[in-house]
């Protein structure tokens, strides 16, 4: 994102957030990118998963906010969404959220010997990833700015 769009994007997630909260859910993250026309994503999140009434309940309340505050000096799609089943995770907030999840992690440089990981979020302080592998049980300490790419992973039964 360039410096405007994400100078956007963080005034809307100051905006919406307390009203997100409010509804009872978590707001995952927000985006404002050209695609085809200028589009604001707001990406929700809830303890069970969010429908598609959810997210139609959320989009009236966040457009009818957006409308009164005009924040956005362009033309926008408004889109409200879930992250997903296997989301990217991408920031603090998103690993201690889903603390105890299984973790894809891609490594931008080695750790003993490894560039990929599969394991079991433990915990993040001070931007340090806490990881138990799984089928190890190994601990692995990883630096945030060490992981190229990270997802939840789908626990096979």
């Amino acid at each position: 994102m360039h410096l405007q769009e994400k100078l956007i994007a963080e005034k809307v997630k100051e905006l919406v957030e307390p009203l997100i909260k409010s509804m009872g859910y978590r707001l995952f993250d927000v985006e404002f990118k050209p695609e085809k026309g200028w589009v604001l994503r707001i990406i929700l999140d809830k303890e069970g998963g969010i429908t598609i009434g959810d997210c139609e309940e959320v989009s009236k309340r966040v457009s009818a906010l957006l409308d009164v505050e005009d924040i956005i000096p362009v033309s926008y799609l408004l889109e409200v969404s879930s992250p997903g089943l296997t989301r990217e995770l991408t920031k603090p907030s998103h690993f201690e959220f889903f603390q105890g999840r299984l973790v894809r992690l891609v490594l931008r440089d080695a750790i003993e010997g490894k560039r990929e990981l599969k394991g079991y979020i433990e915990g993040i302080k001070e931007s340090i990833l806490h990881v138990r592998e799984k089928g190890t049980d190994k601990e692995y300490h990883i630096p945030l700015s060490l992981i190229a790419k990270a997802n939840l992973e789908l626990e096979k039964w």
